[in-house]
């Protein structure tokens, strides 16, 4: 018997050298490379524009900082993640890479001298991004000014912060795809899946995660709590969410363009997603996205809930109070909201839905939706978290969700409080 177990452990660790061997093969070896030619300008012009599809400027550059220079801190559920230095710093930037080692950072997750990368940079998603596509990108970002700073080590708690892990989350969840294409859907809606699932990377906060910070394919955009910054981002695979399939494609792009449109206003993450990269796409790439988006099989609502019948009667009268003293004025007695201003509250599926992290961020911390060239002024909401205790919010927030047809359980203070002590926008 303690031969065979003997054998057995014997078995698992050549298992685990083997794994081992085949994930790190590589790592720490950096060979010298010729000279890189310069970009041509058309490649330049490509890569702009794809490194704005993918938003890559909004990570990758530090507040008050230059432009790509890395060192945003990035909060995770297991630590700090710094972004790094994307000029083409010979030394602390990617001045010495390849174009075959950028390519492998966004298709494989590794760096050049072959050390895993976080998945907290999304190479999950980009791992479906062209070769071609990844080249113009890289040829954009050594066209920049090399900015000398040095990348600053991510803060991350044992054992996350270790190549072993990373690797065997790579076995649990991750596998270099490339491109994929339904040759039974037409070239537009291939393109719209290409930015929506690759470069625009929206499955990384419209898709929840599980306790190891890896997504399913099985809930590919059907929404989820965006770790550390308590917003949710609403399924797009649900009508009574953000889902569009019902909605006209010139309403979906108008959204996509100006944060604006009939059926809603975008705030928080996705507000900073249409001021930095969506107003900016070309005219057939944001009707790609908008066929693409308004083809998503919808999923019926599950049932939110919330504090009992008897808590909320208690709530009413208290909300109807603090609406009028302080929401009426813009969004009105009945919730009708002013038309281009202010939405209306009656209706609106951002008011109820199952998860109600949006509705007390914005309460709190205020509603801004994003200046862009279609909408270059927006009206925004003004915070009440100094204004406001945790009942006034629940007791608002519930008396919203109750009224002018809104038929969503209540929120709790509990749900509220939980939320002040978290991170605002």
């Amino acid at each position: 018997m303690n031969r065979w177990w003997s054998a057995v452990l014997l078995g698992l660790l050549a298992v685990l050298a083997l794994f081992l061997f085949l994930n790190f093969r590589g790592a720490g070896e950096i060979h010298d490379l010729p000279p890189l030619t310069p970009p041509a300008g058309d490649s330049v012009a490509r890569g702009a524009y794809l490194i704005r599809v993918g938003n890559c400027m909004a990570c990758h550059t530090d507040r008050g900082g230059a432009p790509f220079a890395g060192g945003r801190a990035i909060a995770t559920p297991f630590g700090t993640v710094y972004a790094g230095n994307l000029t083409p710093d010979p030394a602390t930037g990617i001045g010495s890479w390849s174009h075959d080692d950028f390519w492998r950072a966004l298709h494989d997750g590794r760096s050049r001298d072959g050390r895993l990368l976080v998945p907290a940079f999304p190479y999950p998603d980009y791992t479906r991004v062209s070769r071609a596509d990844a080249d113009a990108m890289f040829d954009y970002l050594r066209s920049l000014p090399p900015v000398q700073r040095a990348n600053t080590p991510h803060r991350l708690r044992w054992p996350y912060n270790t190549q072993v892990a990373l690797a065997l989350w790579r076995a649990l969840y991750f596998t270099p795809v490339g491109p994929e294409e339904d040759r039974n859907a037409t070239a537009q809606w291939n393109r719209g899946a290409y930015l929506v699932r690759g470069l625009g990377h929206c499955g990384a906060c419209h898709t929840a995660r599980n306790a190891l910070g890896a997504s399913s394919a099985m809930m590919d955009l059907s929404g989820g709590l965006i770790p550390m910054q308590n917003w949710y981002a609403p399924s797009l695979t649900s009508s009574a969410e953000a889902g569009v399939a019902g909605w006209d494609l010139v309403q979906i792009e108008r959204l996509l363009q100006t944060g604006v449109a009939a059926g809603g206003t975008v705030l928080g993450p996705m507000a900073e997603v249409v001021l930095h990269s969506t107003q900016y796409l070309a005219a057939d790439d944001l009707r790609a996205m908008a066929v693409f988006l308004k083809s998503l099989p919808q999923a019926a609502r599950t049932a939110a809930a919330g504090p009992a019948f008897a808590v909320r009667a208690r709530m009413a009268a208290r909300g109807a109070r603090l609406y009028e003293n302080h929401c009426a004025a813009c969004h009105g007695n009945e919730g009708r909201g002013v038309p281009g201003a202010y939405p209306a509250l009656a209706g609106n599926r951002a008011v109820t839905l199952p998860v109600t992290a949006n509705l007390v961020q914005v309460v709190l911390y205020g509603g801004f939706p994003p200046s862009t060239a279609g909408n270059p002024r927006p009206f925004g909401m003004p915070p009440y978290a100094t204004v406001l205790s945790d009942s006034d919010v629940a007791a608002v927030l519930s008396h919203i969700r109750g009224s002018w047809g809104n038929r969503s359980p209540a929120v709790s203070e509990l749900s509220v409080s939980q939320q002040r002590g978290g991170a605002s926008p």
